[in-house]
């Protein structure tokens, strides 16, 4: 299982987009701060093939009790021990430490420094932002909390694209 974070503002990403020649595209917002937060895990059981999602939106930044909270609920719904695959992120590596020492379900292996081609979770944070939701102006921080659950939702449910996370990493699980 892959374990990662990312943020989501209120400020779209502005990507380029097709307009007729001479009538520059207009997108009016508002210099708002405001702010999700959502922890996502990708899971792979090698003995049946089958890939997952496991996500959750936070109106804060992610702190260890929020990691340690969702990885227990990964937990309880798959109901076996984890390999828990991560970065170095302080809140993840303190999640790990106070989860470890509560019980043995949990392995970890870290993945290298720098090195976001190799988490799986990364893929799914750039086809997020740079793909569906590019120049996405959403009204408020209710707006893009449920965009981002429908987008996520779309994402668990379709196992190709979930494989395709994983494969463009090119690691041997």
């Amino acid at each position: 299982m892959f374990l990662d974070e990312s943020g989501f503002l209120l400020q779209p990403l502005r990507r380029r987009i097709w307009a007729p020649r001479g009538q520059t595209p207009v997108q009016y917002v508002w210099d708002r701060h405001d702010r999700i937060t959502a922890l996502a895990a990708l899971t792979r059981a090698p003995w049946a093939e089958r890939y997952g999602l496991y996500y959750e939106l936070l109106r804060h930044n992610a702190r260890t009790d929020d990691f340690v909270r969702f990885l227990r609920e990964i937990h309880g719904s798959l109901r076996r021990p984890l390999l828990l695959i991560c970065d170095r992120l302080s809140a993840h590596r303190s999640a790990v430490r106070r989860l470890q020492a509560a019980g043995s379900w949990l392995e970890v292996a870290w993945l290298p420094a720098y090195a976001p081609d190799l988490d799986p979770v990364e893929n799914l944070w750039n086809q997020s932002k740079y793909s569906e939701l590019a120049n996405f102006i959403p009204d408020d921080v209710c707006q893009l909390q449920e965009t981002l659950d429908e987008l996520l939702e779309g994402f668990r449910h379709d196992p190709d694209r979930l494989r395709s996370f994983f494969q463009t990493t090119h690691l041997t699980l």
